[in-house]
């Protein structure tokens, strides 16, 4: 494969081509014992078989910190640093630091940026920068890739992307500056290209300096493919080893790591970048298997591949790449649920499918002291986690799932365009039991006896049900449950409308009007849909968008007031709601549900009475723990733990299930 090809980085020789980006975690800012917990989480991932590692942003001075008190390189860092480049280096990995200096991007109010134009994701104008302040800033860069390599760190990475500082002094969007740092493209890319010096000076061979460049801006004022190959040459000449790619800005109305991104969507724009330069060049975004990361490499579109979620997903994702293991790894399915939401909402980054990321330490199963006969009862997400962590540990565990197949509503979610990559997750899960030593039996429904007669202890993970909301002529034979429509058991009219506007509500609506569009899974068809210029003629690189077609009129309702998508994912909800807006989905917020009839749904809204005509009415009002086994298993002796949906329905919220899951298999 030619992702183990060794490849030389400056005065680094590395053993494989995979680079673990950089992600902030949350840890950044803390203090030692924050750093334990980074430390263990790095050295996982260098035991994993990443070839490099790169840590979260920390600023080269106090103006460019992302927050208040966030993280800042210098001297009084160095100790803690060091916990974690000690813990990569003993198990033979090597990591950069990353050098990140957010400009109009940072959430304090001493912020500083080429010039006064607040971020349109920012309450905080940024002051424009004097030449003095563009000067120290320079140093700042150099002290701190100098203190990088004091600290223990193999090399650097220069943040130049995503919308932050660098990327501002390079683009018209943010640089209104007449001087020799503004106007002309050669006077905006001074500033990276001085940065990029100042580093090399000050480092000389102890270590790599890598340069994270905007391989396309998607946003109005960004860079032209010239500007970007120029700049991508000039941090060359200035000393760097390898260029590290970005794609997007922060602001940009444009995904480009949620799941309504196709795998690999963005390496048209790495493969032209890579033919301006001699150094090596990694593509990065939505790069979440090994096959897809051998796949770039072979088309030529980069030297090396960069994957950042999914190394949260899973810890040894290159070892297990490397030994023929692929169908093992625990796959990224871009939920960014626990990952970019958490950081997003000031919180330690996590992953849904993987609870121990940050915790590798707590998580850490540990072989049971005494092997003990194991019921898991239910095959969702919760029972699978909960079966094969507990026969990892050595139990005897006996999986039982009522339905012919495993996976239970992550089932019904991989329907959802975007989400067929959810079915790796089960996949891979059963994998892990059946590796263990565990037994799979489906089709089947165990009894009280049963479980009681055979079994030391037991696992309730039997889920959720829909909930059917009391509305007079709910069994008018137009109403369909959620699961019915998703599984294919019943199909949807062309006038549809869909009772609830929670994560269930906004996935059918999706499911019903996307079912046609490739945009989720071709990247041209993305490019078409989200208007994206592969050339990048125009700055930013932004086409005119070519509107979907649907074959559902969708109406989508809730009973509470304010805005739609308050429940969905801070990174991913303005994607939803933006896909659902371009299809011609109502929403109405605030109404009252009357009756159901053979003329559709009626309503009151906005104090009056409402006929919202349908073919067909689907309840996506919530759901209930399913729970008729727990009654009878706690009247019985055995040890018995209630996890996930059964535990708690509220929205579904796959996150808490596969913890409970996984918590219970490390208690049991």
């Amino acid at each position: 494969m030619r992702l183990f090809d060794p490849i030389r980085v400056g005065p680094l020789e590395l053993d494989n081509r995979i680079v673990m980006g950089s992600m902030h975690t949350g840890l950044e800012s803390g203090g030692e014992a924050e750093f334990q917990r980074l430390a263990g989480y790095f050295q996982a991932r260098a035991k994993g078989g990443a070839g490099l590692m790169v840590t979260g942003g920390f600023s080269p001075n106090s103006e460019g910190n992302l927050g208040a008190h966030a993280a800042e390189l210098n001297e009084a860092a160095l100790s803690r640093h060091r916990i974690v480049t000690d813990a990569v280096r003993a198990a033979g990995g090597k990591i950069f630091v990353q050098i990140l200096h957010a400009g109009r991007y940072s959430k304090h109010k001493d912020l500083v940026a080429p010039s006064a134009v607040r971020a349109p994701i920012n309450k905080f104008e940024p002051r424009e920068m004097s030449e003095a302040d563009i000067l120290r800033t320079i140093d700042d860069f150099g002290h701190a890739a100098e203190l990088a390599i004091q600290a223990g760190y193999h090399g650097v990475e220069i943040m130049g992307s995503e919308g932050y500082l660098l990327t501002q002094f390079l683009c018209q969007r943010t640089n209104r500056r007449e001087d020799e740092w503004g106007g002309t493209f050669d006077n905006r890319a001074r500033l990276a290209r001085e940065v990029v010096a100042r580093a090399r000076k000050a480092i000389g061979d102890a270590g790599a300096i890598a340069f994270r460049i905007s391989a396309l801006d998607l946003v109005e004022g960004g860079s032209t493919a010239e500007e970007i190959s120029a700049c991508a040459a000039m941090v060359e000449a200035a000393g760097a080893d390898m260029l590290t790619t970005g794609i997007g800005w922060h602001e940009a109305r444009v995904p480009t790591i949620a799941q309504a991104v196709p795998p690999a969507a963005f390496t048209f724009a790495t493969a032209r970048l890579r033919k301006a330069v001699s150094i090596p060049v990694a593509a990065s975004n939505r790069i979440n298997t090994a096959e897809l990361a051998e796949d770039v490499l072979a088309k030529g579109e980069a030297d090396m591949v960069m994957l950042a979620r999914p190394f949260l997903a899973d810890a040894a994702f290159a070892a297990k790449a490397r030994d023929g293991r692929g169908s093992e790894i625990n796959v990224c399915i871009a939920c960014n649920q626990a990952c970019l939401d958490r950081i997003f909402s000031g919180k330690t980054t996590g992953c849904l499918v993987n609870p121990a990321v940050t915790r590798e330490a707590e998580l850490a199963p540990k072989p049971a002291k005494h092997a003990r006969q194991i019921a898991v009862i239910g095959g969702g997400v919760a029972g699978l986690a909960a079966a094969a962590t507990a026969a990892e540990r050595g139990h005897a565990v006996t999986l039982f799932e009522a339905a012919d197949k495993l996976g239970g509503q992550f089932n019904l979610a991989a329907r959802i365009p975007g989400k067929a990559i959810f079915t790796r997750t089960i996949s891979q899960m059963a994998g892990r039991i059946e590796q263990a030593g565990g037994t799979i039996r489906l089709s089947t429904r165990p009894t009280p006896t049963e479980i009681g007669a055979n079994f030391e202890a037991a696992i309730l993970a039997t889920g959720v049900t829909p909930r059917t909301p009391d509305i007079e002529g709910i069994d008018h034979p137009s109403v369909a449950r959620y699961d019915e429509i998703l599984s294919g058991a019943r199909t949807a009219g062309q006038r549809v409308a869909i009772i609830g506007a929670g994560g269930i509500g906004f996935d059918v609506a999706l499911f019903l009007t996307e079912q046609n569009s490739r945009a989720h899974e071709d990247p041209a068809a993305f490019r078409s849909y989200w208007g994206i210029d592969a050339a990048i003629t125009d700055a930013g690189g932004l086409a005119e968008p070519v509107e979907p077609r649907t074959q559902h009129q969708v109406t989508l309702l809730k009973r509470s007031d304010g805005r739609f998508g308050r429940s969905l994912g801070l990174t991913t909800g303005w994607v939803h709601q933006i896909e659902l807006k371009r299809a011609g989905v109502e929403m109405l917020a605030d109404v009252t549900y009357q009756r159901i009839d053979e003329v559709g749904l009626h309503v009151e809204s906005e104090g009056e009475s409402r006929l919202i005509e349908a073919d067909t009415i689907i309840l996506c009002a919530g759901q209930v723990s399913v729970l008729d086994l727990a009654e009878p298993l706690a009247a019985s002796e055995i040890e018995v733990q209630v996890i996930g949906g059964a535990k708690l329905a509220g929205e579904l919220d796959a996150e808490r299930a596969i913890e409970d899951g996984t918590l219970a298999g490390l208690t049991v």
